[in-house]
């Protein structure tokens, strides 16, 4: 069921224009990303591009169509989601969302809620995460069928955890399926079952596509809208680009005929679902819109998530001695589509986030690499490829990511999430490699930072704030959270701005505030590089602009 009022309101907040303008922008403290001129007064835009950055003094006389002042805002260059799903931002605005859900209690709620003002149809929904509720002080109390089925009685029920990798069903819904206690899982998922050996409700990693039919299936208009609300959240948060995470191939053109129409306001670089691997590595790498939508990279997955106990791990759960995890794929599989790849100049971007997944898939990768020579791939060396999460690492296995190279693909809001639990699942001795930021960027490894949302709430105060505060949004850290983990602002500032454009293959032109460079540009009311940690999250965007168009400005 999509809400049609939220979407309404949201269309209301942002409005921009697909003319390039010329822009004099001025009035705040300008962060450049150049180590050797890191400030300036003055920011000049023509025709899309960046024709001055420094002192006011300097800045060379010409009729400027706007002067943009900041009022003292702070800013910097265009802040890129290294790591998103487009769609899931977007849906989230137009459909049951739990996140933030104190308890089942509250959770079911908004569900009892949902199901009384949309009183057809299948309820669809995602966003809990049951790790700080009061009913899991004992141990994780994930939702159930039963819960489902008090909170909104006979109605086809399917809410996803926050991170993704789980779903909860309700009885109407697992018996549309056909799922009772004989259905045996699929590789690499698991459908959890009580002492009586009935389902739960809760189907983690592949078994969700059990009911895969059971959601109700968009039709174009809808999607487009979803689309369009989730591009209006990020501009709004202050995001110049999204790297677009298993971004749905049948999606492709739909994406790229909104970049034609001018609705993609903001810079896109997909990479896609398996099912467009083959399609995309025969006609190559795509771009529309002067590259405002790029398709280059395949998304994988090696395993699951931490918190639905699927990461894949060497040594079991610390919680759950009877289980390491789930492996999504094998090498036997993986590698010739990866040597697919690399013939065909596509970018690979695989998720790993247990220890065994991370060093699989390096290791995979480096088998692949070796079948495939540079000389038979058109990108030569410089392939890029990257692991994304990269959360739980042995340390004995960070020399991957500098040897091969590996790019590492972290969103840190995850580490003041995870901080909850992360200790139960994996026993103190395993953190040493959990969320190792720092490790990696001493070493030379490019880190680039996302969010993951619609997991996180995907802000990019909260990710830079993770990045350097290594604490909760009250400021806790909990007992020995390798706070040597957290990066400096210099190196964060770069995990959202100059590191994302370069595994997007674009440094050259994005990342920094240089003559010649692309206008992406970010404005926060908050300074990053001088402010109390605990004030970061607390500020907000008061500018975004993409190839010098203003798509967001506060009010």
């Amino acid at each position: 069921m999509i809400r049609p009022l939220a979407l309404a309101l949201l269309l209301g907040s942002v409005a921009w224009s697909a003319a390039a303008q010329e822009l004099l922008i001025r009035g705040g403290t300008i962060y450049t990303g150049v180590a050797e001129r890191p400030t300036a007064e003055v920011v000049l835009v023509q025709d899309g591009r960046i024709a001055y950055v420094g002192p006011a003094s300097g800045a060379p006389e010409v009729e400027y169509a706007e002067t943009l002042d900041l009022k003292g805002a702070f800013l910097f260059p265009g802040f890129t989601d290294g790591h998103a799903h487009l769609d899931g931002i977007g849906w989230r605005e137009l459909t049951l969302n739990l996140e933030g859900s104190t308890s089942v209690v509250d959770a079911m709620a908004r569900l009892t809620a949902w199901a009384a003002a949309y009183p057809e149809g299948p309820i669809v929904g995602r966003g809990w995460i049951e790790t700080r509720w009061p009913e899991s002080a004992n141990g994780a109390r994930f939702l159930t069928a039963a819960d489902l089925d008090a909170a909104a009685p006979g109605r086809v029920v399917l809410l996803g955890r926050a991170d993704g990798h789980a779903v909860v069903a309700s009885t109407p819904a697992l018996l549309a399926a056909g799922i009772d206690a004989s259905t045996v899982a699929p590789s690499g998922g698991e459908i959890l079952k009580g002492p009586d050996g009935k389902p739960t409700g809760l189907l983690v990693d592949a078994a969700e596509q059990l009911v895969a039919g059971l959601m109700p299936q968009a039709d174009p208009a809808a999607l487009r809208e979803a689309y369009r609300a989730g591009f209006r959240v990020e501009a709004a948060y202050g995001w110049t680009g999204v790297h677009f995470m298993s971004a749905p191939w049948k999606d492709i053109p739909l994406l790229e005929a909104m970049a034609e129409a001018g609705e993609a306001p903001l810079r896109i670089y997909n990479s896609v679902t398996p099912d467009g691997a083959a399609a995309l590595i025969a006609g190559g790498p795509r771009s529309v819109g002067d590259g405002r939508i790029i398709t280059r990279a395949i998304k994988y997955y090696a395993d699951g998530a931490l918190g639905s106990r699927g990461a894949a791990l060497f040594e079991p759960y610390a919680d759950r001695p009877d289980t390491t995890g789930l492996m999504q794929i094998t090498g036997a599989e993986i590698v010739p589509l990866y040597e697919a790849a690399l013939r065909g100049g596509i970018q690979i971007a695989t998720h790993a986030i247990g220890d065994r997944g991370n060093a699989s898939v390096a290791q995979w990768y480096d088998q692949a690499l070796r079948e495939v020579p540079p000389a038979y791939r058109p990108n030569g060396q410089d392939v890029r490829w990257r692991i994304e999460h990269a959360q739980i690492l042995r340390p004995s296995d960070y020399h991957w990511f500098k040897d091969l190279p590996i790019i590492a693909s972290m969103q840190p809001s995850h580490a003041i999430g995870d901080l909850y639990f992360a200790p139960a699942r994996l026993g103190d001795a395993r953190l040493d490699g959990a969320y190792a930021w720092h490790s990696l960027v001493d070493m030379g490894v490019v880190v680039v930072g996302g969010s993951d949302a619609p997991v996180e709430r995907g802000a990019p105060l909260i990710e830079f704030y993770a990045a350097v505060a290594r604490s909760d949004l009250e400021g806790n850290q909990g007992p020995d959270w390798r706070p040597n983990e957290a990066v400096d602002r210099a190196t964060a500032l770069k995990m959202f701005t100059l590191w994302p454009a370069y595994a997007s293959f674009r440094e050259a032109e994005l990342g920094t505030i240089e003559v010649g460079k692309r206008a992406d540009l970010t404005a926060f009311n908050v300074d990053l590089m001088t402010a109390p940690f605990a004030d970061i999250p607390k500020g907000k965007a008061t500018l975004t602009v993409v190839d010098g168009v203003v798509v967001y400005r506060a009010d």
